[in-house]
């Protein structure tokens, strides 16, 4: 029987608010596939991550209704666990491609590519209380980032992102491959408050990258 690790990632000062997440640490404990998706549904986490080969960092993520190549808290919240239970890899291989990884401080980082996260919609509304008084979800279809400028000068922004997939998830506390995307946009470093008061740090890498950080604590640990 495997562990289970649920973290909460990109938390607010304090250890407040974050996304939860599900790492499985002994991925070959879970068969490749349909167990895993059914172990994610099962869950009801935005995502769980099954570790394959934590010395070269071979991840594989599930929502609870589809495969991910890339997603940015599982991998920050997967480095983060790693640093302290086996030992962080330099890099990340989820399917998309390698991800660097390290830590600054009390924030976790990875880098990636906004193209690894297609399809997102990010949609500019005219004050954070607009974004605040969204439906959950709004009407229509795919995913929707919205955000707001709160200081558009010190690039504090306020964001809630929905993946409108029909599955559980009717919004995402926090969301980094939309950060990632929001920021290749806008081509600027951001402080972005999303959900109910979670943190994601971005910032322009090279090459075509945007690095994400954030904060992770360890909720519990229990028998999958």
């Amino acid at each position: 029987m495997a562990d289970l690790h649920v973290l909460r990632v990109f938390c607010g000062p304090g250890g407040t608010y974050g996304n939860q997440l599900g790492v499985v640490l002994d991925g070959d404990a879970v068969a490749a596939g349909q167990d895993r998706q059914a172990v994610a549904a099962r869950l009801g986490y935005s995502e769980t991550v099954f570790v394959d080969d934590a010395g070269t960092g071979v991840v594989d993520i599930y929502t609870p209704s589809v495969r991910l190549p890339f997603a940015g808290h599982p991998l920050v919240g997967t480095s983060w666990l790693l640093s302290r239970f086996r030992a962080r890899p330099e890099l990340l291989r989820p399917p998309a491609g390698t991800v660097p990884t390290w830590q600054d401080g009390e924030f976790t980082w990875i880098r990636g590519h906004a193209r690894w996260a297609p399809d997102r919609r990010m949609q500019q509304y005219a004050s954070a209380e607009e974004v605040e008084a969204l439906p959950g979800p709004p009407p229509g279809d795919g995913w929707l980032y919205a955000w707001a400028w709160q200081d558009q000068a010190a690039g504090r922004v306020r964001t809630r992102g929905f993946p409108r997939r029909g599955d559980a998830i009717v919004e995402d506390e926090a969301t980094g491959a939309s950060a990632i995307v929001l920021t290749a946009e806008l081509r600027r470093a951001l402080d972005i408050m999303q959900g109910k008061g979670s943190q994601i740090l971005t910032r322009p890498g090279p090459n075509d990258t945007v690095e994400v950080g954030g904060r992770v604590i360890l909720e519990e640990t229990r028998s999958l």
